[in-house]
């Protein structure tokens, strides 16, 4: 994947993030970068990076991205030549991977608003392998879920029991 299309992807995950259900413009970006991260970039310039008349960023572009869309550094440059996603190596990069993953998922359950944004809040937590190892030992655990959902989500679970009944 080019830099320009990881930029434009991330746009749309943060528009999901802030439910927009669109991608962010390039001017929000570049307001909420001004208004969160304290940060300048121009639009004119987050354009040229998107369209590849710019193949690479300052290392302090690239810092602030990464900080503002929440992805690590080096995940802002061009895939190499025959990069496959699928092959991984390491903790980190599996994590990376497992995010990218989740990510994808929230993507294709767009329509269905709280399955997305769980999906796309796994993604964006610290450690989101343990998260699944956690969602695992509730769901060993049946009568768990139950009790979780009604302490956590009242209004939800309602909503589960009319569906229950019907």
């Amino acid at each position: 994947m080019r830099l320009g299309e990881k930029i434009r992807y991330l746009r749309l995950v943060e528009g999901t993030l802030r439910g927009l259900d669109r991608e962010m413009t390039q001017q929000e970006v570049v307001r909420a970068i001004a208004r969160q991260m304290k940060g300048t970039i121009s639009q004119s310039y987050l354009s040229q990076i998107e369209s590849g008349a710019r193949p690479h960023l300052t290392n302090s572009t690239r810092m602030l991205l990464a900080k503002f869309f929440g992805v690590h550094p080096g995940y802002l440059v061009d895939d190499p030549e025959g990069f496959h996603t699928e092959l991984v190596s390491g903790v980190r990069v599996e994590e990376d991977q497992l995010d990218l993953w989740l990510i994808s998922g929230a993507e294709r359950f767009a329509r269905d608003r709280e399955v997305s944004r769980a999906l796309l809040s796994l993604a964006r937590h610290a450690d989101s392998r343990k998260c699944l190892v956690l969602l695992y030992a509730i769901l060993d655990t049946p009568e768990l879920v139950d009790r979780l959902l009604a302490v956590l989500s009242p209004a939800l679970n309602q909503g589960a029991k009319l569906k229950e009944a019907v």
